[in-house]
């Protein structure tokens, strides 16, 4: 079986999502991929590769075909580790690493949709400090946080830091939580993500 997938024109991470789909719905065969740029081209390669696949890549009018081939007996990982609880993931800033604010913001909104993408996803988010900010009025990443609420993905902000910062009234999505909750979520934990 051969499929072909446009993924040219999408931002990071996007081309990865749409070549894991692809492929967890292929028993074996070929899917091709089409990237834009190198960096996808990069970031496709390597997961594929990763996931035990075969890549042949071609260039062509300035786009990039990537024939990823599944064989049968390769399966896709779905998470890396085994772990005994569930996954939480902790995210204690309003934006992903440290540098430009400008680009921690686009990053965090990338994690974060891709986040909701990935499975299995984490049992729980919680957001302390300014963390809180992207669960409440305004934030760019509602959409994202309300799908995985949606999903039964636990969202707790920390009433002390929502509070602090005098938005409390005006939380979005998931619920109030505190620190003793917060404490027993992370210890309880089988994988514990910090931001």
């Amino acid at each position: 079986m051969v499929k072909e997938i446009d993924c040219r024109g999408l931002a990071c991470p996007q081309p990865v999502i749409s070549t894991k789909k692809a492929l967890e719905a292929l028993a074996e065969g070929t899917v091709t991929v089409w990237v834009d740029n190198p960096e996808s081209r990069e970031n496709v390669k390597r997961f594929a590769a990763s996931q035990g696949c075969e890549v042949a890549v071609t260039e062509k009018d300035g786009a990039y075909a990537l024939a990823i081939t599944k064989k049968p007996g390769c399966s896709l990982a779905t998470q890396a580790g085994a772990t005994e609880g569930p996954t939480v993931v902790c995210i204690t800033t309003n934006v992903f690493g440290k540098g430009s604010e400008e680009l921690g913001a686009i990053l965090m909104k990338a994690f974060l949709n891709t986040l909701w993408d990935y499975r299995p996803r984490p049992a729980k988010v919680i957001f302390i400090n300014a963390g809180v900010f992207l669960t409440a009025e305004g934030s760019d990443v509602l959409d994202s946080l309300n799908l995985l609420d949606r999903e039964g993905v636990e969202i707790l902000a920390c009433g002390t830091c929502l509070a602090f910062f005098g938005i409390k009234e005006k939380l979005k999505v998931g619920r109030v939580s505190n620190m003793h909750e917060i404490v027993e979520s992370l210890m309880t934990a089988g994988r514990v993500i910090n931001l």
